[in-house]
């Protein structure tokens, strides 16, 4: 007699609800390696507070975590660091696709043709994560290291992807976000945002307008698949006194071009 066919990829007691099939020591200790990731260096009592947890329960998860290369600890201060482990894992994320070596030379020329900071980002679990910069030669510019993640509705590769989305995952993406205020040109309504969007589409290029961070502008535009559908956003940030908004449509024309070109050399289409 045949046997049954087996499920694949879940077990039998596999339920939808997350906090079910979540096993809480790896949730922790995941945590623990975001946190480290956004600080230059904690000590294990300050990660301890930061993670809500018992410092003997921390170090047991760091020593594990060390085991596999993924913190380093650093003498004397005891400071804990992200470790070359998590490094190695993180860049396979980078090599699903091919837009962070294809835009490379496209953001150096934004950078030297613009004098600001070039960057280049997509869309993970609603928010945008930074995968590449180009920084400007400048003393005071704009820093969005790779890894660094932010809410769409304030970025302008946010809005410059979320411009060209099919309505309901643009909805879905407010319904489970929100729309945060962080300064007094935050767009904190469906309706705000929806115009933006619009205004956005006829231009061809986003405007982050000082929305996310007092004194700091920013002008992306986005990248294609071969469907057509927007995958990623290169950008152009700085202070607002060296982009004032009338130089907008310039450096949009620029940045345009830029990731229209990284579309071309990807594979991708720009939907007409």
């Amino acid at each position: 007699m045949a046997e049954p066919a087996k499920t694949r990829g879940r077990p039998k007691s596999f339920h939808d609800k997350t906090d079910q099939n979540t096993i809480q020591a790896l949730d922790r200790a995941l945590g623990l390696l975001e946190i480290l990731a956004s600080h230059p260096g904690l000590t294990l009592s300050d990660l301890a507070a930061k993670s809500d947890q018992a410092v003997a329960t921390v170090y047991r998860a760091l020593v594990t975590l060390q085991t596999r290369g993924m913190v380093e600890v650093e003498d004397p201060g005891q400071l804990w660091h992200i470790g070359g482990g998590a490094f190695r894992i993180g860049s396979a994320f980078l090599r699903r696709t091919k837009v962070v070596e294809r835009a490379r030379a496209a953001m150096e020329t934004l950078m030297r043709d613009t004098g600001e900071t070039a960057n280049l980002g997509v869309e993970v679990g609603d928010e945008v994560l930074f995968l590449a910069q180009v920084e400007a030669n400048q003393a005071i510019r704009a820093f969005f290291p790779p890894g660094t993640k932010g809410p769409m509705h304030v970025s302008g590769i946010g809005k410059a992807l979320m411009a060209w989305y099919e309505p309901p995952k643009l909805s879905s993406i407010i319904a489970r976000r929100g729309l945060e205020r962080f300064t007094d040109a935050s767009l904190t309504t469906a309706s705000a945002l929806a115009a933006d969007l619009a205004a956005t589409r006829t231009r061809g290029f986003a405007i982050d307008d000082q929305e996310k961070a007092l004194g700091m502008r920013c002008v992306a535009a986005p990248i294609f698949n071969a469907y057509g559908e927007p995958v990623a956003g290169l950008s152009v940030s700085g202070p607002a006194f060296r982009m004032p908004l009338e130089a907008a449509p310039r450096i949009g024309a620029m940045v345009r071009q830029a990731a229209d070109q990284v579309t071309t050399a990807t594979g991708g289409i720009r939907p007409v």
